[in-house]
C-alpha cells in the first residue's frame, strides 16, 4: 500500500512539474518528484540507488532552481481549476494500473529478479539515459542563456 500511495504522488508531482508556469512552484514539484523515486527505490531493497538519486537530484534542483529565479521574469498567472485539473487527471492516469490489475501471473512464468539486481546488472542502460538528460538540460541552458545575454546586449 506505500508503494502504491508513492507511485501516485510521484506521478501528480511530475505532472504538476511540467504543467506549473511558476518556476518555484514547478521546483518543488520535482523536488517532490525526485524524492518520491528515490523513496520507492529505497522501498525497493535498493539503498545505494535511493542514495544516489538523493544526492544527483538535490545538485540538480539546487541548480535548477537558481536558474530559474534568475531567469523568471515574474508572476505567472495560473487559474486554480486549471491546477486542481491537471491534478485530477494526474490521479486518475495513476489510479487505472492500482485498481485494475490484470491478475496473477502463474508460477510458471514469473521470474524473481529484485529491483537492485536490475539496476546493478543493467547498468548501461541507466549510464546511458542520465547522461542523456543531464546533455539536454545543458544544451537547453546554454541556449536560454545565449538567447538572454543576446537580448541584454
Amino acid at each position: 500500500m506505500i508503494e502504491e500511495i508513492a507511485a501516485v504522488i510521484l506521478i501528480v508531482s511530475a505532472f504538476l512539474a511540467v504543467y506549473l508556469d511558476n518556476a518555484v512552484y514547478s521546483v518543488v514539484s520535482l523536488t517532490v518528484t525526485i524524492m518520491s523515486v528515490a523513496f520507492l527505490y529505497f522501498l525497493s531493497q535498493a539503498g545505494l540507488a535511493a542514495i544516489f538519486q538523493f544526492a544527483v537530484g538535490a545538485g540538480a534542483l539546487a541548480i535548477l532552481f537558481l536558474l530559474g529565479e534568475m531567469l523568471s521574469e515574474g508572476e505567472s498567472k495560473q487559474r486554480p481549476t486549471h491546477i486542481v485539473a491537471v491534478t485530477l487527471v494526474a490521479l486518475l492516469v495513476s489510479a487505472i494500473p492500482i485498481f485494475f490489475t490484470v491478475g496473477i501471473v502463474p508460477s510458471e512464468l514469473t521470474v524473481l529478479l529484485q529491483v537492485s539486481d536490475v539496476l546493478w546488472n543493467l547498468r548501461g542502460i541507466d549510464v546511458v539515459v542520465q547522461g542523456l538528460v543531464i546533455l539536454t538540460v545543458a544544451i537547453g541552458l546554454s541556449i536560454v542563456l545565449h538567447n538572454r545575454r543576446g537580448e541584454d546586449v
